[in-house]
């Protein structure tokens, strides 16, 4: 590998641990931004980038987990009660969240949950449930976008490396 190859793909890769961080972030884009950043590195290094049918994987891991993650908390906030009140206030508690460190971003889609049940007529119990489902729901899709993150990762990475050295 070259310097400038060297170079290209630590760019890349740093803009795809920001990517990993948008996994369990609000605000970043998680496996959209890892495939950016692939796709800009297959555009400058051409032939010395990740393969086409690599390329063609890595799109569709990023589709399947921007729709695993939509369903991932659909059915979280579903299965314990949460109407679309409840997902509204689970979405907008994250955002306010993300002011509060790492607690905020458990503790906020809940609060906004429970809150926005509440707020619709809900009993206590209820909103509680409703609270609890969009959080696990949000968790499981930020676990799914972090697994999906790592092997699209380690894909590019390793095909990078292949086919500059070949």
């Amino acid at each position: 590998m070259s310097a400038d190859q060297v170079l290209g793909l630590t760019a890349a890769l740093l803009v795809m641990v920001l990517g990993f961080a948008g996994s369990f972030l609000p605000g970043l884009p998680s496996t959209p931004l890892v495939l950016a950043a692939a796709i800009g590195h297959k555009i400058y290094f051409r032939e010395n980038s990740v393969g086409w049918v690599v390329m063609t994987v890595l799109v569709a891991v990023t589709v399947f987990s921007m729709v695993m993650d939509y369903l991932a908390s659909i059915y979280g906030a579903k299965k314990l009660g949460a109407t679309w009140r409840g997902a509204l206030g689970a979405v907008l508690g994250g955002i306010v969240g993300l002011f509060f460190a790492f607690p905020g971003l458990l503790v906020g889609p809940f609060v906004g949950a429970f809150g926005f049940e509440m707020l619709g007529g809900r009993n206590w119990k209820e909103s509680g449930k409703a609270g609890a489902g969009a959080t696990l729901g949000l968790i499981a899709g930020a676990l799914g976008k972090m697994a999906c993150c790592l092997a699209m990762i380690g894909l590019f990475t390793f095909n990078v490396v292949y086919h500059s050295s070949h």
